[in-house]
């Protein structure tokens, strides 16, 4: 491998670090799905399947903390199973978690206008057309392309002016949430949460009703993985970089756990399926004003979702500019996508390139990205598996490469994250397992497939022996001497 220092500027610190992967996490689903999560396993049981599906991301956190902070380069899934793999698993890891972050890009650039509209009715104006039963007005267009050119601008002039936009709204999200628990905690009543802890006749189907709450739950906890995207970008000390990564992951279990048990503690089952039916159906807004006994503060809550939106989609640009970026570097798609700004050091063609696809994205709406989620979702846990595999093959591999946040029982947590992510896996390829893609989903994954296809027989032919030549950059991180080890940090 070719060896050559980052031209990353080094601009974020462990704070910045911790709000774009939070940010990232906490996007608008705890506003518009926690009646859709209670609906499906109880208050209790909703509660339950996120800790289930927090302790599967947990374990796959724990092997990216090791594995980022071992090689902390721009693309962080790329360079981690080239390493383990060679050219044809870094290619498929890396063009799935592109997948992913790419559908959540699109669709939270359509649901940014679709909450002003829900705020603001009259906001809609000029019908142009409708898509799968979504009416696609030119206000609501117009707003859409608008906020997808500003978010890409910000993101191209630094990375460092992204990170600020992500604390303040990280911060408001947080403040609103907080907000709503220790309202429920004052005016709910246990007396709401009676016929709904759980939902199912039997054992068996409150197991699998708690269980298809668990599966939806990693596209909820994508995010955490920008960090090893912008790991160049990074001014800090290697083993807490890992610490945070841990962190921001415990941090969104807790919060989306609290929500749901907020809502359940304010809401009866009743009064849930109303506000599901009712026009914009935003459960957790009407819970703060059930709370605040106010309207307003449903709006309060809702600004906060608006928040969430922008966060997420600043993060996901982050980390999808990275991972083409890493792929151009190794040829593997078109070297453009490698150029750095001149000024600000951040990957401008890559950025420019998902501007666009965003900006076409939006003239489809909201209907059809649904199913480019859910698809792209399949390819984050996809590339999860891979990673988590690549774990325990470079323990074995490579076991004296050096590892400032080690993981000590490796093992145990290498074949957990392998198993958890695994099972996920299958649970969306085996039909009728409550989560299974539908034709359309497969579809949009068939084709993104060939398309990563197109694109590499190209470049091998374009290239030749350049062709996922991959590019290491040295670190250039300096690690303290004194620093306590980390977590999980002794040898078994």
């Amino acid at each position: 491998m070719a060896r050559k220092t980052s031209e990353f500027n080094k601009v974020l610190n462990l704070w910045d670090i911790l709000v774009l992967a939070f940010g990232a996490m906490i996007g608008w689903a705890w506003v518009v799905s926690t009646g859709d999560w209670i609906m499906q396993g109880g208050v209790v049981g909703a509660m339950l399947g996120f800790v289930i599906g927090g302790i599967t991301i947990f374990f796959v956190g724990l092997t990216y903390a090791e594995l980022t902070t071992a090689m902390p380069q721009s693309g962080g899934e790329h360079v981690f199973s080239y390493r383990a793999f060679g050219k044809l698993g870094s290619f498929i890891c890396t063009w799935a978690i592109i997948f992913g972050y790419t559908g959540v890009v699109c669709f939270e650039a359509c649901a940014l206008p679709t909450i002003f509209a829900y705020l603001y009715p009259d906001f809609l104006q000029y019908y142009l057309y409708s898509v799968g039963g979504f009416d696609i007005y030119a206000t609501w267009l117009i707003l859409a392309l608008v906020f997808v050119a500003a978010i890409t601008y910000i993101n191209i002039v630094g990375t460092k002016t992204a990170a600020v936009l992500q604390t303040v709204l990280t911060l408001i999200i947080g403040a609103i949430g907080i907000l709503l628990i220790v309202a429920s905690a004052l005016t709910g009543s246990a007396a709401n949460l009676e016929g709904h802890l759980f939902l199912g006749s039997t054992p068996a189907e409150t197991v699998k009703n708690t269980l298809a709450v668990a599966v939806m739950t990693p596209f909820f906890f994508i995010g955490f993985n920008v960090i090893p995207q912008a790991a160049e970008e990074i001014a800090a000390s290697l083993k807490n970089i890992g610490r945070i990564l841990v962190l921001s992951i415990v941090l969104a279990v807790a919060f989306y756990s609290f929500v749901i048990g907020a809502v359940g503690y304010l809401m009866d089952s009743r009064a849930i399926f109303s506000s599901m039916n009712s026009v914009g159906g935003l459960v957790t807004a009407d819970a703060m004003a059930i709370a605040f006994n106010s309207d307003m503060m449903a709006k309060v809550l809702i600004v906060g979702g608006i928040c969430g939106i922008v966060t997420s989609w600043n993060s996901f640009l982050i980390g999808g500019s990275r991972a083409m970026y890493s792929m151009a570097c190794a040829h593997m798609i078109p070297p453009a996508f490698a150029r750095l700004h001149p000024v600000y050091k951040t990957p401008v063609n890559a950025l420019v390139l998902m501007g666009i696809v965003t900006m076409l994205a939006v003239f489809f709406g909201k209907k059809m990205l649904l199913w480019v989620v859910n698809a792209g979702n399949f390819g984050c846990v996809l590339a999860y598996f891979i990673v988590s595999v690549s774990f325990l093959v470079l323990r074995m591999k490579e076991p004296d490469m050096e590892r400032p946040y080690k993981v000590g029982p490796y093992r145990v947590v290498g074949i957990m994250a392998i198993l958890l992510s695994g099972f996920m896996l299958l649970m969306y390829i085996i039909p009728g397992s409550g989560s299974d893609l539908v034709l359309q989903e497969w579809t949009m994954v068939l084709g993104w497939s060939v398309l990563g296809a197109a694109f590499g027989a190209y470049c091998k032919w374009r290239y030749k022996e350049k062709f996922a030549d991959h590019i290491y950059f040295v670190k250039t991180i300096e690690e303290p001497q004194d620093e306590p080890r980390a977590v999980f940090s002794a040898e078994d």
